[in-house]
């Protein structure tokens, strides 16, 4: 498919997501897509929400993976752009191993809006998950739900915000990071992201970055689990 892309003449995103069990092998993953002519790569750690949360011993990365992940990145992306090359190479790493949360969505309620198949407006794709009453297009306008709604007004700007996000200087900058975060690692979607050295909760995050330095590297920890009724459906 990707060389049918190519063939089309049309630019090429190529979006990997690492892990525990294949970040070890980031050289390989570039050198594919380099022969596979994509334009982009996103190097994207996996992002701890839904199935990933479940099985986050599984997959989170050491400290030492992930920084010897990202020395490769760069001397390709220095190699390659010394050969004028025009792939460009993106590497993310993981929320659990910054000190700041991101400006998750821009702030909440700020530029995304996302309509499920049962006709749910969300202000972002996890948001359901949270005990928000979000508005539905079959009962209201666009306008109603952007702009009235309770559901895209519960964390809009900063006045929800307790401390230590409502005096901290940095509340316009990162809008207390995510919500959906802060939900399924504190139980209180109105808490400030773990992620956040200044959050009371941050704990939880050293916790985990602990326990990947221990997880043991086979991929039988993995469980891999239908949402809809929390049915095991394979191990490793």
């Amino acid at each position: 498919m990707a060389r049918a892309v190519k063939a089309h003449g049309y630019p090429m995103v190529l979006n990997f997501v690492t892990h525990r069990h294949n970040i070890d092998k980031i050289d390989r993953i570039i050198e594919l897509c380099i022969a596979l002519e994509a334009d982009f790569v996103e190097l994207a750690t996996c992002q701890f929400y839904g199935w990933a949360q479940l099985n986050r011993v599984g997959l989170l990365p050491t400290k030492e993976q992930l920084v010897r992940a990202e020395r490769i990145t760069n001397e390709y992306r220095a190699k390659l752009e010394a050969e004028g090359h025009p792939c460009k190479l993106i590497f993310v790493t993981p929320d659990y191993y910054e000190e700041r949360p991101k400006a998750c969505m821009n702030g909440w309620g700020s530029i995304f809006l996302t309509v499920t198949p049962d006709g749910t407006a969300l202000p972002c794709h996890g948001a359901r998950q949270m005990p928000v009453q979000f508005p539905n297009v079959r009962d209201h306008s666009m306008q109603h739900i952007w702009y009235d709604s309770f559901g895209f007004n519960r964390f809009r700007g900063y006045d929800w915000m307790p401390e230590p996000c409502r005096s901290c200087d940095e509340k316009e900058k990162d809008f207390g990071g995510c919500r959906c975060q802060a939900f399924m690692l504190t139980g209180d979607a109105s808490n400030a992201d773990p992620v956040c050295s200044k959050s009371e909760h941050h704990g939880v995050i050293l916790k985990a970055r602990e326990e990947a330095e221990h997880a043991t590297q086979t991929i039988e920890q993995l469980a891999f689990r239908n949402e809809r009724n929390s049915r095991l459906i394979a191990k490793g």
